[in-house]
Order: C-alpha cells, then sequence, then structure tokens
C-alpha cells in the first residue's frame, strides 16, 4: 500500500459495546506500538485519546489481560509509558509485555512512577544500560546477589585458625564479616537501597495480587474451573492456554467435524458457539466458545483465533448488553468492510506504481490495464464507502452534520452540471424563486441531492423531461422529483429493493438503483425528514429554517453555492 490507512480505519469504529471496545483497545495497542518512534501527527494523538477513553471504559483487569496476549508487540517508549502510568495490575502487564532496546529503556525508566521501576527490576531480559540506571536510582535485582548477603558463619573448628580467634569478645557472626573483605561506603549504601527497593517491590506484588480477579488465579483442588483463554494455530488446534488448564486443554481441536469447523475454515470469529469436552473432571462437560481470527501483521496469513471458554452456567449470570442486537449486525458489516478494504486498497496502489512507471518503464499494454485496474479498485471503495454509510447510518451510530444552507441554490448548481450531458435527460428546477433554508450542512445537503439527481438521470432517457419542484409545506421544505418512465413503471418493491438497471450512471453508485434510493432516505431520516414515493414522483421533505430579513432583490446576486463539485 502506498498509504498506511489502518490507524485512520481504526478510529472510525464506534465502541457501541463492550466487545466492541475491547476490539478497538486491542488493535489500538498492535497499531501505536509498531508505530515508529518518531511517528507524530494528529491522528496519533487522536489515537492516544481514544485508547484513554476506552481505558475508563474497560476494567483495569480486562486490559491486563489484552495485554498480556501472546503476539501483543509494544514497541513504542511513548505507548509503554501511558500504560505505565495506568493501575498497577496494567502497569505490570504492560511492563512485562514492553519489547524496547536498551537505549529507549534508559530513555524511558526516570519517567516511571516509583512503583512501575520497581516491577521493572524483575525483568531479566534489560539490557546492562537498564541495569546499571537501575541500580544508580536504588531498584535492582530482588534477590540479593550472594557476595553482600551475610552468610551463617562456618564453625569454629573447621576455620582456619587465624591470630584474630585468640579473641574470645568477638561474635561468630562478626568474625564472619571480618573474613570477608571490608564493603565501602558506597556499597552498603546500595545494599541498603536495595533491600527498600526489595520491600517495595514484594508489596506491590502483594498489592497487585489482590488487584486480580478472581478467575486469574490459580484454581485450588476441586474447585470448578468456569471460564479460561486459549489460543488456536491455522488448523483449529488449540496451542496456548492458560496455565491451570494448559496440561489438559492443549492438542484439542475445534475444526474437523466440529462445531467450530466452519469458523475456523472461513475464519470467521466463534459467537457463542457450544463444544463438549471429554477428559478430566475439571473441563468436562459442556462449554461456550467465543474467539477472534488472528492474522500475521505482516502478511496477512491466518494464524488462528484467539478467545474464551465460558461455562454456559456463568454465561447465563453474565448481565446482558444493552446493545440491540441491529448493533452487532451493523459491527460485524463494517469488520468484513475493514478486511475487504485492506486488500483493495493495495490492489489500487499497486496498480498506480505500474501505471505511472514509479519503479521503471512499463509497456503501454500493461499501464493500460494498470488504469482500469485502478478505476475498478476506486469504484469498489467508494462502493464499500457508501456500504458503511448505511450501515452507520440505520444503527443510528452517525449523525448528520448541522447547519443551515439553500436547497434551491443546492439544487439549481447541480442541474446546472448535468444539464451538459445531451445523453441524459433534461432536468429542469421549478419554482426555486424564493430561497429554501433547510437545517442541515451544505457538503450534506449537496451530497443527498447529487445522489438522487444522479439516480434519476442514470434511468432517465435522452431528452426525458424530469421537472423538480419545490415547494413550503408548514415548517419544512418540499422536493418533487419526477421518475423516469423507467422507474414509474415499478412497483415500491422493486423500485427501492431491486437493481434496476441504468444505461448512464454519472455517479449514482455501485450497487445499483434501488441501494442508492434507500440511502438516500436514510440520510433524509437522519436529517430530520423523510423521502418517500407518492405515484410517479419522490416526495423528499427536509426541516426548513425561517426566512431572515433580508432584501431579496439581492438574494440572486448573493445567494451562496452550495456546492463546488459534484460527490459521488
Amino acid at each position: 500500500m502506498r498509504y498506511d490507512d489502518r490507524l485512520a480505519t481504526a478510529l472510525r469504529l464506534t465502541p457501541v459495546g463492550q466487545g466492541v471496545a475491547r476490539i478497538q483497545f486491542r488493535q489500538l495497542l498492535d497499531l501505536l506500538g509498531t508505530l515508529p518512534v518518531d511517528e507524530q501527527g494528529e491522528m496519533v494523538d487522536l489515537a492516544y485519546l481514544r485508547l484513554g477513553e476506552l481505558g475508563g471504559r474497560i476494567p483495569a483487569a480486562d486490559r491486563a489481560a489484552i495485554l498480556r496476549q501472546p503476539g501483543l508487540r509494544l514497541r513504542a517508549p511513548r505507548l509503554v509509558a501511558a500504560l505505565a502510568g495506568a493501575e498497577p495490575v496494567v502497569s505490570l502487564s504492560a511492563l512485562h509485555s514492553a519489547q524496547l532496546s536498551d537505549e529507549q529503556w534508559i530513555d524511558l525508566i526516570p519517567a516511571l512512577p516509583l512503583a512501575s521501576r520497581g516491577a521493572l527490576g524483575m525483568r531479566r531480559d534489560l539490557g546492562p544500560g537498564a541495569r546499571a540506571l537501575l541500580a544508580r536510582l536504588g531498584i535492582g535485582d530482588p534477590a540479593l546477589p550472594a557476595t553482600s548477603a551475610p552468610k551463617e558463619p562456618a564453625p569454629v573448628e573447621e576455620a582456619p585458625a587465624p591470630v584474630q580467634t585468640e579473641i574470645p569478645s568477638k561474635p561468630a557472626r562478626a568474625s564472619a564479616y571480618q573474613a570477608s573483605p571490608p564493603l565501602a561506603e558506597d556499597t552498603i549504601g546500595a545494599l541498603v537501597r536495595r533491600i527498600e527497593a526489595f520491600r517495595q517491590a514484594r508489596e506491590n506484588n502483594i498489592a497487585a495480587e489482590a488487584a486480580r480477579p478472581a478467575q486469574s488465579k490459580k484454581a485450588k483442588p476441586g474447585q470448578p474451573i468456569r471460564s479460561f483463554d486459549f489460543a488456536s494455530d491455522g488448523e483449529g488446534r488449540i496451542v496456548w492456554a492458560e496455565a491451570r488448564v494448559a496440561p489438559m486443554v492443549v492438542g484439542y481441536g475445534l475444526g474437523g467435524n466440529g462445531p467450530g469447523a466452519n469458523a475456523v475454515r472461513l475464519h470467521q470469529p466463534f459467537r457463542a458457539v457450544m463444544v463438549t469436552l471429554a477428559g478430566a473432571p475439571a473441563i468436562a462437560g459442556e462449554w461456550q466458545v467465543d474467539a477472534v481470527p488472528r492474522f500475521d501483521p505482516l502478511g496477512g496469513r491466518y494464524i488462528g483465533h484467539l478467545g474464551r471458554f465460558r461455562r454456559p452456567a456463568a454465561v447465563a449470570a453474565a448481565p446482558v448488553p444493552a446493545a440491540p442486537a441491529q448493533d452487532s449486525e451493523t459491527d460485524r458489516l463494517r469488520q468484513l468492510l475493514h478486511e475487504l478494504r485492506t486488500p483493495v486498497n493495495a490492489i489500487q496502489g499497486f496498480a498506480e506504481v505500474i501505471q505511472q512507471q514509479l519503479f521503471g518503464p512499463t509497456p503501454h499494454e500493461y499501464r493500460a490495464l494498470a488504469a482500469v485496474v485502478a478505476a475498478d479498485s476506486a469504484l469498489m471503495l467508494a462502493g464499500f464507502e457508501e456500504l458503511d454509510r448505511y450501515a452507520r447510518l440505520e444503527s443510528g451510530s452517525l449523525a448528520l452534520a448541522g447547519g443551515e444552507c439553500d436547497l434551491a441554490a443546492a439544487l439549481d448548481a447541480l442541474v446546472s452540471r448535468l444539464a451538459g450531458d445531451e445523453r441524459g435527460p433534461a432536468l429542469r428546477l421549478e419554482g426555486h424563486e424564493r430561497p429554501c433554508p433547510i437545517a442541515l450542512d451544505g457538503t450534506e445537503a449537496e451530497r443527498l441531492c447529487w445522489r438522487l439527481l444522479a439516480t434519476l438521470a442514470g434511468n432517465g432517457g435522452a431528452g426525458e423531461a424530469l421537472p423538480i419542484r419545490l415547494s413550503h409545506r408548514g415548517g419544512a421544505v418540499l422536493a418533487m422529483f419526477t421518475l423516469p418512465q423507467t422507474l414509474a413503471a415499478l412497483s415500491d418493491e422493486a423500485l427501492f429493493h431491486g437493481a434496476a438497471p441504468a444505461t448512464h450512471q454519472p455517479g449514482a453508485g455501485m450497487f445499483g438503483t434501488g441501494f442508492a434510493l434507500r440511502l438516500a432516505a436514510a440520510e433524509a431520516r437522519a436529517a430530520g425528514g423523510g423521502l418517500i414515493r407518492e405515484g410517479q414522483q419522490l416526495l423528499l421533505t427536509l426541516p426548513g429554517l425561517t426566512l431572515p430579513m433580508v432584501n431579496l432583490s439581492q438574494v440572486p446576486e448573493n445567494r451562496p453555492e452550495a456546492c463546488k463539485t459534484p460527490v459521488a
């Protein structure tokens, strides 16, 4: 891809529920954690703000569990510093999963809280520079070195008989200390600081363990297991699970002929799939599985699923989310569009590379084919945007921008642009002698009007008269669009839900007339109006505004244009 829009795509996801919030939190961790160190910009700042908002919605225990997931890449010092300032359980998980170089640790350690520094001292993979810095700050290995720890004195009969043994007033432990070289003053101070750091780290660990949820602790013998996390490979076989159940479930296959075979084969999420495990009494019986697919961040190859097993009784006792079922269907559609948009973006980028000869001379035949591929990719991406917009409007997660504009001016400008096409119908605007102010942003009004006009023009015959009339009805503005003969002969079901053919579409969309009209109706409803069919006309109703007290003779000259260029 020529442009990396993964961060912008992840931010477009609206976290309407806890499940979607966790998905977006995991995506932002992976994207921000792999950004270059010098990466800056408004999009990065927005991503960190969204990460903080999600942190306030997701419990600390769940965030810590996400940070402990295998495959998480925390390679950005800024992200590690932000996570280290969270709750103790989240901070410990972030510092345990961080993958920084020795130089990055040296720059980051002075900015960490004191408790986080103590937890960092327990890592065994730190570089020499980071360990030396921790030692200078009074934080080192919790286990004191053997050379500095007091040893039990050897028996008197086994020790050599130096002259000092003739002095009976010295105790055996004191003589043992004297047998070793005397400690320098700075070494004694470092020893005292290490003892204090060890005590502080132990208190932090005790507090962190107390904050962990009950299910994260090891199960006692005989205690029932209610849930456990797992990870599977590309064939659906469990390759990782929590330590308490790993010996009992690793190697179990979710694919084959089991209930999760379709999800594994099609690389789709598990949604409340019932699975029966056979084996030890602790894990035998019915389980409900929820999991999401994982893909290789480099090549995009499917590498397995990551999810959780839960007992049905625990699932039934869990609170039911308040989000309606329509929201979950919308989220699935948007996730599917995101998965489709990524390869199409890549195809478009490669086609532009070939067409523009960025890597060297290319035969004109290949350049022509690449131009066609790039144009088709752009059309597909525009279609994906329309699907995404329709799904968000129907679910109520997208609100049109408010404002005010002149509907008559917007329609007049668009009709003038379409009038130059001799192959299309004769569009004519009537009743626009005075302004028709509406309570809608000019860009949104332009997009809605262009969608309707392009759909009608694409289905009209050459020279066919299609008048458009404007009028005021109460506090609303009414626009009446005459349907072409090819559409007027259709029933309401065929008009709004069928794919009526169009021989010439200047920008109505790639999904046909029915979808374009449904999208326009959804936009009208979001604006506070509506779009219905009445006989051989489409009636568009939009909320109007009170006309201001102005000199009407100056309106045609000073009327603002609601649009500059048509929007496909």
